[in-house]
């Protein structure tokens, strides 16, 4: 959607992607890019952006760099946007706003294991702008940002203010903590105390632990989903 180069807060740099932004952003960390790097995609139809992370503490911790990212765009848009839009993030990284379906986070990590420092990770979403048809009312748990109000909101601005908003997080996440991070992220989760699924389990969604794991409470007992259980596959 532009030529101009991004403008990116201290530490972090622009490169725009080839195919998709989280991809893209995990290729380039397991060829040992430095941490710091966003890779963006500006189309027509849709803004993408992924953040690559050099942890230094094991995946089970790590995984909160996808709700930190989360509440860092929650927190971008929030300012870019009209203020009767509202957005809301729920706990497998999908984006609400005004409580529809727009747009998702995705994580890849050069790890599976919870108990392992990663090389690397890599927290990215993906935002539609305009409808796929003009038919909305087919899919009336399904929007765009442009559907919703937010015609002015640029893609180049909202990758760069993610970017701020983000880096502000990450530097409260060193200096005190997970602790504020837990009570921004409540306030924005979509869906607590309302009935929920994850893989073969089902139950009320009553919040999440200390790792942000999701607790799923069912008839007989409450089940610890890991953060981890939302990593996608890499070939990076």
């Amino acid at each position: 959607m532009t030529d101009a180069p991004l403008t990116f807060p201290p530490l972090m740099w622009g490169e725009p992607a080839t195919d998709t932004a989280l991809e893209h952003a995990a290729r380039r960390a397991a060829l040992g890019c430095d941490a710091g790097l966003v890779a963006y995609i500006l189309g027509p139809e849709r803004a993408e952006a992924a953040l690559v992370f050099a942890p230094e503490v094991p995946l089970a911790q790590a995984m909160a760099m996808l709700p930190l990212c989360g509440v860092g765009f929650q927190n971008a848009l929030g300012a870019l946007a009209p203020p009767e839009v509202a957005v809301h993030l729920e706990w497998d990284g999908g984006i609400r706003i005004n409580g529809a379906s727009c747009g998702t986070f995705g994580v890849l990590s050069s790890t599976t294991d919870p108990a392992t420092i990663p090389d690397w990770l890599v927290v990215g979403w993906r935002l539609p702008l305009f409808p796929e048809t003009p038919d909305m009312g087919a899919t009336p748990d399904r929007t765009t940002l442009y559907a919703e109000g937010c015609a002015d909101v640029a893609p180049p601005t909202l990758v760069e203010a993610w970017a701020r908003h983000t880096l502000n997080w990450i530097t409260r996440w060193e200096d005190e903590g997970v602790r504020p991070l837990h009570a921004e992220w409540r306030g924005l989760g979509h869906g607590i105390g309302e009935p929920a699924a994850s893989g073969d389990l089902s139950g009320t969604f009553l919040g999440v632990d200390e790792d942000f794991g999701m607790l799923l409470r069912d008839d007989t007992t409450t089940h610890l989903i890991p953060l981890t259980a939302l990593l996608e596959e890499t070939e990076a």
